[in-house]
């Protein structure tokens, strides 16, 4: 029996930072026919959970939560205070999770994001050492709310730790913590990965989430991602999490600047959350 996929849109692809006011979204995101919204919480102050799990409650929504270290949260860093800023940050945001009763947290959360440079050898061997340390450490905060933690690849732009799912494979391996997990983003997939299948499949049970969204950014369907490889990928590691379309406005100066999108992606941002929809479950059925 084939393992039900449910399918998502993250609210960065019409706002951020996300407060309490972006539940006004939920009654469009559910309309359009998603099961699933994911929450980018950048600043956990802004949100009152219980309004936002009675919105998720009245709309039927399914919540995931996905964080981001910025540059004054690096786990990698020799600075042992942006250290403690990931994890006060971190627990935060597990706090948040717990409440409205996910499963998960997923990010990048082993380096600050945009942490990409040609560091020498030595340098990257230490970096390596802090972010398994300092991970193990963000496990056992996780664990005290009941929550994995899926650890995602980034592309080499916006990265040098973890590109591949090799990669983070390696990284999940050396922490040697039940609860983290794989996260895979298709877009960063079809910029490092040599094999998507194949990729999917080193990830294995590991995987517990797939953001999706075209290889240049935009709807899903046009453009060069192999979606029939990805579809098969999935059905050989009978994933059955859900499937979210990530991606950005560049309606909001600092997010675009952030993710480099310096123009639009579709007619609007409805119709890059109705078309990309239509076109997964066509794929992914």
């Amino acid at each position: 029996m084939k393992n039900k996929i449910n399918f998502g849109v993250s609210t960065w692809l019409w706002q951020s930072p996300f407060t309490t006011e972006t539940i006004a979204l939920f009654p469009k995101i559910k309309a359009m026919g998603f099961d699933v919204v994911e929450i980018p919480v950048e600043d956990p102050a802004l949100i009152d959970v219980k309004v936002l799990k009675e919105a998720l409650d009245v709309h039927g929504l399914q919540p995931t939560i996905c964080i981001v270290f910025g540059d004054d949260k690096d786990l990698t860093s020799e600075d042992e205070t942006l250290h403690k800023n990931c994890f006060e940050h971190a627990e935060k945001c597990f706090s948040l999770a717990s409440a409205l009763g996910v499963s998960f947290v997923a990010g990048p959360l082993y380096a600050a994001v945009g942490k990409a440079r040609l560091a020498p050898e030595n340098v990257k061997k230490k970096e390596w050492k802090r972010s398994v340390k300092n991970l193990r450490v963000l496990s056992d905060i996780a664990t005290v709310y009941g929550l994995d933690i899926a650890l995602e690849p980034l592309n080499r732009f916006e990265s040098d730790l973890i590109n591949t799912t090799s990669d983070v494979v390696r990284l999940l391996d050396e922490i040697d913590k039940d609860n983290m997990k794989i996260i895979l983003d298709g877009f960063h997939m079809t910029i490092e990965e040599q094999d998507i299948r194949k990729a999917i499949n080193l990830a294995g049970d590991r995987l517990i989430h797939v953001q999706v969204s075209e290889n240049h950014r935009g709807i899903p369907g046009t453009g060069l991602t192999p979606w029939a490889e990805f579809a098969k990928g999935l059905q050989d590691v009978n994933y059955s999490g859900a499937i979210v379309i990530e991606s950005f406005t560049p309606e909001i100066p600092e997010l675009a600047a952030a993710v480099n999108i310096w123009k639009k992606l579709a007619d609007t941002q409805d119709a890059f959350a109705f078309e990309g929809l239509k076109f997964l479950k066509n794929t992914f059925k």
